[in-house]
């Protein structure tokens, strides 16, 4: 067989292998939209770090203490769900978030027997099989599983580079004892093949918790981290009871299921029902391109005088782009608070895609900030909406608004909240986001700055954030 036939075949396999990643059926119950249900007792948990006026670091952090308080009155049910969970960290100032969670469940499965556990994460927490990671080991010791999510049923986001990883790599499998190359994440030594898969660029992104709570089931949908480094970062949360969050549970055990695990639930860890119960505020849980479809027929049917506020880490979808932009030419108030994306974990970033999509923002009129970060993130997901009758709608939870995120390639997970009357729900959201838009410059603390700040005019740079966007080549 010649060399020219060899590489022909080499190509066709390779094109569709990546083809059929790209598109193949997702496993059941993923890319999910629960039916609205009434939401009770809704909490709002933010963090937020700032310097006050002498340069001090000042946290005001409410998740991760509401987290482990749940965790330590569980009597039935915990399921944790977390993308990052180890301790990487720039220096020894940032929480140790992730020995706090690790402490807490093991010491509850101590405590209450029968007690069911199950904690879900991102196989990035072991470089991919390449590391041991000292947390699960601990966990599955106590007799707790720890299910490292399988990625590779999932859709490729980097098929440019995933179909030739399908091909020739990940057949070998991995070995957290074999490793010789420096692991430059998080110290030790990892194998090549940690190296190889992860340019794959996918995640279980997920930040989810759910625990019995007095008879009910709660759930917490969060952006924020079990993670050291993260720990500073701003964030929000809605902590929440009711029958949506039997649909969390559902969306849950799809991610259990595709993995080759399963949860064994009592029937009487499923209450919620609540039959003929009425009530002016609604949820629904959605995950994956769902989201997508949420925010869209957010923005989409805003009508003309409403208020849309976004708090994004990461925005860069295009049809999102476009919808805003769309949504202030009909005469919709839209603010966009960003992330500056200038550095992550003590390493300096590009500032893409914000700064890229910022520019688009701007030059349609629509006012960006940003916040002022001085080695944390503002890594919150939020888009609040609120209508001239005072009717209003809230998303937030794991997902950053770009492709990856949405389009039915990372695991994510959010939650859709409507109401008809205000309640200190809204409020509370309409606070944080104010709070932190007007604050600066001129005021102290400076908690956002304009868009001059950070503006960034490069035509390469836009047209970088575009193919990375389009091809998947990129970390967002």
């Amino acid at each position: 067989m010649s060399l020219k036939i060899v590489l022909l075949v080499i190509f066709i396999l390779a094109t569709g292998t990546g083809i059929y990643h790209v598109f193949k059926p997702l496993p059941q119950d993923l890319s999910f939209r629960g039916p609205e249900r009434p939401l009770l007792d809704a909490r709002l948990l933010t963090d937020m770090t700032y310097r006050d006026a002498s340069g001090r670091v000042q946290m005001e952090h409410e998740i991760f203490d509401e987290v482990i308080r749940l965790i330590g009155q569980a009597e039935k049910l915990i399921v944790v769900d977390m993308f990052l969970f180890n301790d990487s960290r720039p220096d020894d100032s940032y929480r140790p978030l992730s020995e706090q969670l690790t402490e807490a469940l093991i010491a509850r499965g101590q405590q209450v027997d029968g007690l069911r556990i199950a904690v879900i994460t991102d196989p990035l927490n072991t470089f991919y099989g390449g590391q041991k990671s000292p947390y699960f080991e601990r966990l599955r010791d106590a007799g707790i599983p720890v299910i490292e999510t399988a990625l590779n049923e999932l859709r490729d986001s980097n098929p440019l580079w995933s179909a030739g990883w399908r091909l020739c790599c990940q057949w070998f499998g991995n070995s957290d004892t074999s490793g010789w190359l420096p692991n430059l994440m998080d110290g030790g030594e990892v194998t090549l093949r940690s190296y190889l898969a992860l340019p794959n660029f996918k995640a279980n992104h997920r930040k989810v918790l759910i625990v019995d709570e007095a008879e009910r089931l709660r759930g917490v949908i969060t952006s924020a981290n079990p993670h050291d480094g993260s720990s500073k970062h701003s964030n929000v949360a809605l902590s929440f009871t009711g029958p949506a969050v039997n649909d969390l549970l559902v969306s849950e055990q799809a991610v259990l299921a595709l993995s080759g695990a399963t949860l064994n639930l009592a029937a009487d860890v499923l209450p919620d029902a609540f039959p003929g119960q009425v009530e002016d505020t609604v949820a629904r849980v959605v995950t994956e391109a769902k989201i997508l479809d949420s925010a869209l027929a957010m923005v989409n049917s805003a009508p003309k005088g409403a208020k849309l506020d976004l708090a994004m880490f990461y925005l860069a979808h295009r049809e999102l782009v476009t919808a805003f932009i769309e949504a202030h030419d009909r005469g919709v108030n839209v603010r966009v608070l960003l992330d500056p994306n200038k550095e992550a974990f003590g390493h300096e970033k590009s500032g893409i895609p914000n700064r890229q999509v910022a520019m688009e923002l701007t030059q349609a009129d629509i006012t960006v900030r940003w916040c002022n970060t001085h080695g944390e993130q503002c890594h919150s997901k939020m888009l609040i909406r609120h209508d001239p009758d005072d009717r209003w709608q809230l998303l937030m939870g794991s997902a950053n608004f770009t492709r990856r995120n949405l389009d039915d390639l990372n695991l994510e997970t959010d939650i859709l909240v409507r109401g008809s009357t205000i309640t200190p729900l809204f409020e509370n959201a309409s606070s944080f986001f104010d709070r932190q838009w007007q604050a600066g410059p001129g005021k102290t603390p400076a908690l956002s700055l304009p868009y001059e700040t950070y503006a960034d005019h490069s035509r390469i740079r836009y047209w970088r954030y575009r193919f990375m966007e389009t091809t998947g080549l990129s970390t967002f």
